[in-house]
């Protein structure tokens, strides 16, 4: 397992969909395996293979006590988002120093391909289902800014800009 380096905003791969997953091969859980080493590293609550370069729509979370509980997907999709919302402040290592509160459904159902090549359905709620959608917007080629109003998008995105010149 290796901890991969992080792709730095505004490089365009943050800004691409990433591919399906065709299936779940000993290159894909490698991948994962670093994925899980990386997150554990900064320490977060999870990430999407974008963040380090990797185009494919794989993710990793984990938000338990005591970690070691990562959940690793391929081809993650929402079936399912409560009415409830949830704010939760989110940042990103890939524009560090700075963050923003951003409100998501508090509950997801999520279905995606796990470790074994399986078709998995998952319910998330709370922190894990924020990390889950932030997660997935890193594959869909979104940033967790891009849900903040335009305003409040380019003042963060100033703020970056700043911090990275000093």
């Amino acid at each position: 397992m290796t901890t991969r380096p992080f792709v730095a905003y505004p490089d365009k791969r943050l800004k691409t969909a990433a591919a399906p997953v065709d299936e779940i091969t000993d290159e894909v859980r490698g991948i994962w395996n670093d994925m899980v080493e990386t997150m554990d590293a900064m320490p977060g609550y999870g990430l999407g293979a974008p963040q380090i370069g990797v185009m494919l729509r794989l993710a990793v979370v984990d938000c338990s006590d005591e970690r070691g509980q990562a959940v690793k997907m391929a081809n993650p999709e929402i079936l399912h988002a409560s009415a409830q919302m949830r704010e939760h402040e989110e940042a990103s290592p890939n524009l560090p120093g700075v963050s923003a509160v951003v409100e998501r459904p508090r509950a997801v159902t999520v279905r995606f391909l796990n470790e074994q090549g399986e078709v998995e359905e998952r319910d998330f709620v709370s922190l894990w289902a924020t990390s889950v959608q932030h997660q997935i917007d890193h594959l869909n080629g979104k940033m967790y800014f891009d849900n903040l109003s335009k305003l409040k998008r380019d003042r963060l995105l100033k703020r970056a800009a700043k911090l990275g010149g000093r």
